[in-house]
């Protein structure tokens, strides 16, 4: 089976950003063990503030996932823990990190900024890899069958996809794809389609777009329905979150 990137099309769609930020604004931090010497990277995606007491702090970053409604933020567990062995693949990331924040040298918050995100997309990596128990995108991604699918709705959202489309893609019969899906990510493939292609059409109206064109980018034919579904994922019209992002312009 061919390898799929079950990440870029997420990355692309929803902007990753790392800045420099202290611990209580801060939602990733490299902390270290002083009776140890162990150290640990911990994420909380969704919220900021992280506990070093009694800890050394290496680093701490603000991850931005460029928009709330980010599919991949939700997907994420409320913290993730991920120890830093000496010889391990974080390690080189983690000590660059630390070396480039005591030395504030010139250019340092970009620097710190740029490799923030190659570490949370090795940390998404290893995620990935290490497979994921709980009901979720997660979950689907990190399945080599239904993330072949999954990949498929993400970087072609306006296609006409029928679950045996998405069989066939997967290398499973229409039944047994659809049986599979829901179980690991928590809802059916149409469900997870129209939810992907909703997010990205809200994603395009704040940033100004035409609600006609957005419609028939994410296959919908009359932006009549296109209305109808985003108000029921969203409980606001397009028409309303377009006006509120001419309004944000003009501030």
């Amino acid at each position: 089976m061919t390898k799929t990137d079950r990440l870029t099309s997420l990355l692309n769609n929803f902007r990753l950003q790392a800045a420099v930020a202290p611990a209580e604004d801060a939602n990733l931090a490299a902390i270290r063990d002083p009776a140890s010497r162990e150290e640990r990277l911990v994420f909380t995606p969704r919220a900021v503030g992280i506990d070093c007491r009694e800890r050394h702090l290496l680093f701490s970053l603000h991850i931005d996932f460029g928009t709330r409604t980010s599919p991949l933020c939700a997907a994420l567990p409320d913290q993730v823990i991920e120890h830093v062995a000496p010889e391990g693949d974080l390690a080189s990331i983690v000590s660059l990190l630390t070396s480039e924040q005591q030395a504030n040298r010139c250019g340092s918050p970009a620097v710190l900024g740029r490799l923030g995100e190659v570490l949370v997309v090795r940390v998404l990596r290893l995620q990935l890899d290490r497979g994921v128990t709980t009901p979720g995108l997660l979950a689907g991604l990190a399945n080599p069958r239904i993330s072949q699918a999954i990949v498929a709705m993400h970087e072609n959202p306006g296609h006409h996809w029928r679950n045996a489309d998405l069989a066939e893609t997967a290398g499973l019969s229409h039944s047994r794809f659809k049986e599979v899906f829901s179980e690991l990510v928590g809802e059916t493939p149409a469900s997870y389609l129209r939810r992907w292609r909703l997010t990205l059409a809200r994603v395009d109206l704040e940033k100004g777009e035409r609600v006609d064109r957005v419609a028939h980018r994410y296959g919908y034919r009359a932006p009549d329905a296109f209305s109808r579904a985003f108000l029921r994922e969203f409980g606001q019209r397009p028409k309303a979150t377009l006006s509120r992002a001419s309004a944000n312009t003009f501030v």
